[in-house]
């Protein structure tokens, strides 16, 4: 990973916000996928405020999810849902360029739903969907996505998007690794001291973070940007 540190978490936010929306949107179309959880919801309350609201083209921007919890989009777990509040009731991207992962659905049936969807919208690789940017996110167990250490068959699955479980019992919907590594673009968003045992392994390639996840990813991807607050 390529890392870009940055001295508190709103530094860090601004930088993506400029990186993954203000300039691929002016640009021309892009497509990305979001990352859930606690990490990205400053990220999308700035982008919801000037001045960074009106420096984006939403409606240039298609929104997808990296992974979502099979739960109702009114629940507080859902992806969806926090995004929602904190990001789109607050900016003018058109209605039918928001795809949210069902989580009220069927999780097998929803998960092949996605993969229809996503291979609806992107162009192809040969053989994955090609996002334009995956943010991903990093959890303090080595996970991305919803892609969980007892789960490594998810980092090789062929299918774009597969039911996934994480350790407390909860199913989730994932993108899967391949898909993944087949974007153009990738940026890891890690803030918080409380991820940083976790992140120095991975940029040290220690032992113990060879069952994560993350770390598969990032070595497989040399080129992913990393923007951090932690020091490292």
């Amino acid at each position: 990973m390529i890392p870009y540190i940055y001295a508190t978490p709103e530094e860090v936010a601004r930088a993506v916000a400029e990186e993954a929306f203000v300039r691929p949107s002016q640009e021309g179309w892009v497509h990305i996928a979001l990352s859930g959880g606690s990490t990205p919801r400053l990220l999308f309350s700035l982008l919801a405020e000037e001045p960074l609201r009106s420096a984006v083209r939403w409606d240039r921007i298609h929104l997808y999810w990296v992974d979502e919890r099979c739960v109702p989009p009114t629940d507080p777990d859902s992806n969806y849902g926090m995004t929602k509040a904190t990001l789109l009731d607050h900016v003018p991207i058109p209605e039918d360029q928001v795809h949210r992962i069902r989580g009220e659905a069927d999780p097998e049936r929803e998960a092949k739903d996605y993969c229809w969807l996503v291979g609806s919208e992107l162009p192809f690789d040969g053989e994955y969907p090609v996002f334009d940017i995956v943010l991903l996110g990093l959890g303090d167990d080595g996970h991305t996505s919803s892609i969980f250490p007892h789960e490594p068959q998810l980092l090789t699955e062929e299918a774009p998007y597969a039911v996934a479980t994480s350790p407390k019992g909860q199913r989730r919907i994932a993108l899967t690794g391949p898909t993944i590594l087949a974007a153009r673009r990738l940026l890891f968003l890690v803030t918080g001291e409380a991820k940083a045992p976790v992140l120095r392994a991975i940029l040290s390639s220690s032992p113990e973070a060879k069952g994560y996840p993350a770390a598969y990813i990032a070595g497989h991807r040399p080129d992913a940007a990393l923007y951090t607050d932690v020091v490292l």
